[in-house]
C-alpha cells in the first residue's frame, strides 16, 4: 500500500512496453534501492572481468563465472532489498539491455551511486 495516497501500488507487467525506451523508466523504479543498484554495479563489473579472461585465456569456465556474476549479485539486490522480482524472468532482453544502460548511468553520474 502506498503510504502517501493509501492507494495500492500499480502492478505493471514488463511484458506489456513495446520499446525499450518505454520499459527503461520501468527498469529505473525496480532498482530504486542503491544497494540493489551497487549489487548490480558490481556484478557487471566482475562480469565485464569474467568476459575480458575469457578472452585473454579461451577457458570457458570463464562464461559460467560471469554469468554467476552478473545474475547472481542482481538477484541478491532484487530479492534481499528491493523485495521484487528481476525483470528478467519476464522481459530478458529488455532486463538485459538495462542493466548495462543502468550501469553507463551510474558511471556517468546520472544516476546516483
Amino acid at each position: 500500500m502506498n503510504t502517501a495516497t493509501g492507494a495500492a501500488p500499480e502492478v505493471v507487467d514488463p511484458r506489456s512496453f513495446q520499446r525499450f525506451a518505454d520499459f527503461y523508466p520501468f527498469y529505473l523504479k525496480e532498482h530504486s534501492h542503491r544497494t540493489c543498484r551497487r549489487l548490480h554495479f558490481a556484478g557487471s563489473t566482475l562480469a565485464l572481468v569474467c568476459l575480458a579472461l575469457l578472452l585473454a585465456t579461451g577457458q570457458p569456465g570463464w562464461l559460467l563465472a560471469g554469468l554467476l556474476c552478473g545474475y547472481g549479485f542482481a538477484w541478491l539486490g532484487h530479492f534481499g532489498f528491493e523485495k521484487n522480482r528481476p525483470a528478467s524472468f519476464k522481459r530478458p532482453l529488455y532486463s538485459f539491455m538495462g542493466d548495462w544502460v543502468m550501469y553507463k548511468d551510474l558511471w556517468t553520474g546520472r544516476i546516483p551511486f
